[in-house]
């Protein structure tokens, strides 16, 4: 190969390169299987970006003594002393883990991500997702997951976060879409739940039909004979570096 043709190929993998790390990227996570034989298993997570609390949520997962991991912006800490005692309450219950500051995709460059717009610089990204731990730390937890507004990252701003000591939690099943789907669409969602499967639904928005489904896919899935487990006491496999 001549010299030309070595630092055209040399340009060509770095831009190869820039343009994979600038990608949007969904990660997925998923928990070790419980196996054959055994009750299949499942981990409920749960977004609390900001507004109020959805109690038909809270309320079952404590009434029920069923495990979730829960993560909570600064802005939403704020707001919901009430639900904060629930959860301080619980701590068998309830893994509370860091949702960022002011729910800001945690993204390096300057794009919008379903109309909102993303941080856009490494900087902005670290003062998002710190922002959200010291809040944390102000109420008395110490978070060591993080999951971005919008679940989207660029491969360089999930590196940062990695930097930053947190682990990045993706999911599997998708189980309201941003708590817009109708009551009979989540409780399908969760219903599609497998062995394995991480699930994401949000708690904040308690004047949705979307809240309702959650209550009754949690005890759909219970009946069926689930075990629910949160993420610190489970062996997850996530991509695209986010977890391993």
């Amino acid at each position: 190969m001549n010299r030309l043709a070595i630092l055209i190929a040399a340009f060509v993998a770095a831009a190869s390169a820039a343009s994979a790390a600038s990608r949007l990227s969904e990660p997925t996570l998923r928990i070790e299987p419980a196996g054959k034989g055994r009750a299949p298993q499942v981990a409920l997570t749960f977004d609390a970006c900001s507004g109020q609390t959805d109690m038909r949520i809270l309320t079952t997962l404590v009434g029920n003594n069923i495990p979730a991991t829960i993560f909570v912006t600064a802005r939403w800490l704020k707001r919901n002393d009430g639900a904060l005692a629930i959860l301080k309450a619980h701590p068998d219950l309830f893994e509370i883990e860091n949702h960022g500051a002011m729910h800001v995709p945690p993204v390096d460059r300057p794009v919008l991500i379903y109309g909102i717009a993303a941080a856009g610089s490494p900087e902005a990204v670290a003062t998002e997702v710190e922002g959200g731990a010291e809040a944390m730390r102000a109420r008395g937890f110490e978070p060591h997951w993080y999951r971005g507004a919008t679940a989207k990252y660029t491969l360089s701003s999930i590196g940062e976060i990695r930097t930053l000591g947190f682990r990045i939690a993706g999911y599997s099943v998708n189980g309201d879409d941003g708590s817009l789907l109708s009551a009979k669409g989540v409780v399908k969602r969760y219903l599609s739940a497998r062995d394995g499967d991480v699930i994401i639904s949000h708690i904040n928005q308690p004047t949705h039909a979307a809240g309702s489904g959650v209550a009754e896919g949690i005890l759909a899935l219970k009946a069926k004979g689930y075990r629910f487990v949160k993420l610190d006491d489970a062996i997850e496999d996530g991509s695209d570096g986010t977890v391993n």
